[in-house]
């Protein structure tokens, strides 16, 4: 079996070479890595969750370093951090629960005052023992036939030490196993987010409607699918998405699902706008304050939607939430991609070769991947835990998250 080291290298090393493509394929690939990372890791018995939190968070440095473009690996690193939290927690609730419980049936022992006077006595000294540390004062206050034959061996002392050091054992591995259960559940949701938008395809788009749609989003194809499926008759527009072209390949996969599709250039999506009920868009990213992170052009097709109060609608799963704001100085908004998506050398090679001298090219190429669309442009953000205003965000992140793991770069330099 690989250890820890072999199997958070080969991520990285994939994460970095960019070999993972799409949101959901790298949040559930690192929701396994870091269920491999829980399940091999060795636990103290004692303060086990603060030694596995560390060692998610060391490894969830890295991950972001490899690619920190793909905000879903944060997400899912702190979405971890903060099941482990959650499970200690609950396990420390359950705990302290049985000491109550213990605790008031030696509360009931004491009313009956008809049983036997020794028994009573030794009750009402376990009692004011578990009350007060004076161990002069149980003695001073308990009858010497009530007192235990062996209350001066060693022998109970020592019984006490295995007991306790057996029941931390069993709390750290029923630890490791609630998590791993927890985090099954997250690959799960991970995996089904799909399908959760979609059945909400039904309630916003409806007969005869003219959608508008940039980029190449599954989630987004999923959502029109459905509505097809429900027997809605819509069209859909699609921008081409240059200099990339995405939008060509969704308008292929809409027809051959049997949708309506018409391919528009970016430059013409104000002309088209004023003749479209609704904009549906996928996202990369959703920050905390409601904005999204979107493929290139996205927010021109958003001020034009708010020029002509058509809705912007925007579909992505849970695990695109990211809890940090667009000005945190770790996040990466863009992705500067190659210039030969642009133009080609071969015509422009006279005016972009450096040559011998130290000068600047003549022609400098900038192509930006993604955009930020601000929150007031964003009508409804449809998850798969349902759909909600951009300014819940804040809601759904304490759900998710926990505020000590927000920062987890800046926590490590430290």
């Amino acid at each position: 079996m690989p250890d820890i080291e072999v199997l958070v290298n080969d991520f990285v090393a994939k994460l970095s070479k960019r070999k993972v493509e799409g949101s959901q394929a790298t949040a559930r690939l690192t929701a396994e890595l870091l269920r491999s990372v829980v399940s091999l890791q060795r636990l103290p018995p004692i303060n086990p969750a603060a030694v596995l939190i560390e060692a998610v968070r060391g490894i969830g440095v890295k991950l972001i370093a490899a690619n920190p473009v793909e905000l879903a690996v944060g997400n899912i690193v702190r979405r971890v951090l903060h099941i482990i939290r959650e499970e200690d927690l609950s396990l420390l609730a359950s705990k302290t629960g049985d000491l109550d419980l213990s605790a008031a049936s030696d509360d009931e022992g004491t009313i009956d005052h008809d049983c036997d006077p020794i028994q009573s006595a030794a009750a009402a000294a376990a009692k004011s023992f578990l009350r007060s540390p004076s161990l002069h004062a149980l003695l001073e206050s308990m009858p010497d036939k009530a007192l235990p034959s062996n209350i001066y061996t060693s022998s109970s002392g020592g019984d006490s030490e295995e007991k306790s050091k057996a029941d931390k054992l069993a709390r750290t591995r029923k630890l490791k196993h609630d998590v791993i259960e927890a985090i099954n559940i997250l690959i799960e949701d991970i995996d089904t987010c799909h399908e959760l938008i979609a059945e909400q395809a039904v309630e916003h788009i409806h007969q005869n409607e003219v959608i508008l749609t940039l980029g190449s989003s599954r989630t987004a194809l999923e959502f029109l699918c459905a509505a097809k499926e429900k027997k809605r008759s819509f069209r859909v527009v699609v921008a081409e998405g240059a200099p990339r072209y995405q939008g060509h390949a969704l308008a292929k996969e809409l027809v051959g699902r049997g949708l309506q599709a018409t391919v528009v250039t970016d430059s013409a999506i104000f002309a088209m706008i004023s003749r479209v009920n609704m904009v549906i868009v996928g996202v990369h990213a959703i920050m905390a304050n409601g904005g999204v992170i979107a493929p290139v052009g996205m927010n021109m097709v958003a001020l034009a939607a708010q020029k002509h109060a058509v809705p912007f609608v925007v579909v992505a799963g849970i695990h695109k939430l990211c809890p940090s704001y667009p000005h945190n100085p770790e996040v990466c908004l863009n992705d500067m991609r190659s210039p030969a998506e642009l133009l080609e050398f071969g015509q422009f090679s006279n005016c972009m070769d450096f040559g011998m001298d130290s000068r600047a090219p003549l022609v400098q190429v900038v192509n930006p991947g993604f955009d930020y669309v601000s929150p007031e442009l964003v009508s409804l953000l449809i998850t798969d835990i349902g759909g909600h205003n951009p300014s819940y965000m804040y809601r759904l992140i304490s759900d998710y998250y926990s505020a000590d793991d927000f920062d987890l770069q800046g926590r490590q330099r430290k």
